[in-house]
């Protein structure tokens, strides 16, 4: 589950909020599975799309982090949650999404990482209302 600034977010949702406002993030990650799962990371990268197969992920002068935007997951019990806060500051207008990507953390495997995305989340930066 993901939620933005308190909403719970799918791929169809476009969540609008201000420039220079904490946009608070929490990602909830359920084990549905019959055995405990981890380690895992877990990185938010907001980029933007130029709607022309072109995806901008240097935006360092358009959002910061408040606070850090990967998270290390030890262990997720059968039918256990573990939650992740976070929050972004959009210092420009305009539509940005955010990958949230979870991948394997166990660096005593011999076989490649393996990734498990969700869907983006578009998020609209808006003026500040006066």
């Amino acid at each position: 589950d993901i939620l933005v600034d308190g909403k719970v977010c799918d791929c169809d949702i476009v969540v609008t909020c201000q420039v220079g406002d904490p946009v608070p993030l929490q990602v909830k990650l359920t084990n549905r599975s019959k055995h405990s799962v981890g380690p895992f990371a877990l990185t938010m990268m907001p980029y933007q799309d130029y709607q022309n197969g072109v995806h901008n992920y240097d935006l360092q002068d358009a959002i910061t982090f408040v606070g850090s935007n990967t998270f290390h997951i030890d262990t997720v019990k059968p039918t256990k949650d573990s939650v992740y806060f976070g929050a972004l500051l959009f210092l420009y207008t305009g539509d940005f999404y955010l990958n949230i990507k979870f991948h394997e953390d166990n660096c005593s495997r011999e076989l490649p990482l393996s990734w498990l995305c969700l869907p983006s989340v578009h998020i609209r930066a808006t003026e500040p209302v006066a």
